[in-house]
């Protein structure tokens, strides 16, 4: 299940410039097949996005929980993202491939949030890839369990 509340429109017309005043900490860089050759991307452009909330059950916590995000797509098409491929590298240089066509196909989040929570960087944030895993059968297999990327530091398209 999931939620959206509202978005500026244009919000992402921002990207990079507030990292490049020094105004937040850069949390995300998207690379690669995009508008620019690389955006970086602190929290206060990143809630620029539509919000959403995604209830879930994960493999590596108890029961579900509410992620708290944006769809991964939103963030794509704002970026003018063209590609097949989405490589996710993590604070500690996991390194996945997420085939482009799981962000459309499914409601895949970058969660910053969880039980109205903060994603603290000591446990699984600043940011975490989640899948609707409780909503579409197929994604209780383990190699989308793998695309969960937590401590998300960047997006590369190609």
């Amino acid at each position: 299940m999931r939620t959206r509340t509202g978005a500026a429109a244009g919000a992402l017309m921002l990207m990079g410039a507030a990292a490049q005043a020094g105004m937040d900490k850069v949390i995300l860089q998207v690379t690669g097949e995009i508008t620019g050759s690389a955006v970086e991307l602190d929290r206060q452009t990143l809630d620029a996005l539509p919000q959403v909330t995604l209830e879930t059950s994960t493999v590596v916590t108890d029961g579900t929980h509410s992620f708290t995000g944006f769809l991964v797509r939103d963030l794509l098409e704002r970026l003018d993202a063209k590609g097949e491929l989405v490589i996710a590298t993590a604070l500690n240089d996991y390194v996945v491939e997420i085939p482009m066509a799981d962000f459309y196909d499914f409601e895949v989040i970058v969660a910053y949030g969880m039980d109205g929570e903060p994603l603290p960087r000591n446990d699984k944030g600043p940011l975490w890839i989640v899948y609707p895993r409780d909503d579409y059968e197929v994604l209780q297999d383990i190699r989308y369990d793998y695309r969960w990327v937590w401590q998300l530091s960047h997006l590369e398209v190609q």
